[in-house]
């Protein structure tokens, strides 16, 4: 793979029923910052990015054209993890706007603190402080 100096080489990429619903969580409750929204003529949301730390995720609305919305119009939900310095302050964050908790912080056996939520269209989402190291 390409060097990247620093920026993502992977982006998590979900759609939503109602992406703004889905990006007021996320950056409201979950800590992202919306770097991009594009909307459509509808006020559908065709494209997003939202950042945490050095990482990004994509999401956009359901229903839109093209090939990656027909090849995703029938994917259940997704899971994703990201990384995270203060684990309990960040589950504080989300417990204060509603977020559905799975798993509350919790030290694992390999040396990390996690915690889980579901966002309102079922993705689940890990928060803690494993941090993978790269090869290259």
């Amino acid at each position: 793979m390409a060097g990247t100096n620093g920026v993502p080489t992977i982006f998590p990429t979900l759609l939503y029923d109602d992406a703004k619903a889905a990006i007021a969580v996320l950056t409201g409750a979950l800590g992202f910052t919306e770097e991009v929204v594009y909307e459509g003529e509808d006020a559908s949301v065709l494209h997003a990015e939202l950042s945490c730390g050095n990482g990004r995720v994509m999401l956009g609305s359901k229903g839109g054209a093209g090939v990656f919305a027909r090849a995703m119009a029938d994917a259940g939900p997704a899971g994703v993890y990201v990384v995270v310095d203060e684990v309990d302050e960040h589950h504080a964050r989300a417990v204060e706007h509603g977020v559905e908790i799975l798993m509350p912080p919790t030290d694992q056996e390999y040396g990390s603190r996690d915690y889980m939520a579901r966002d309102a269209e079922g993705n689940v989402w890990s928060f803690g402080t494993y941090a993978p190291e790269s090869s290259g």
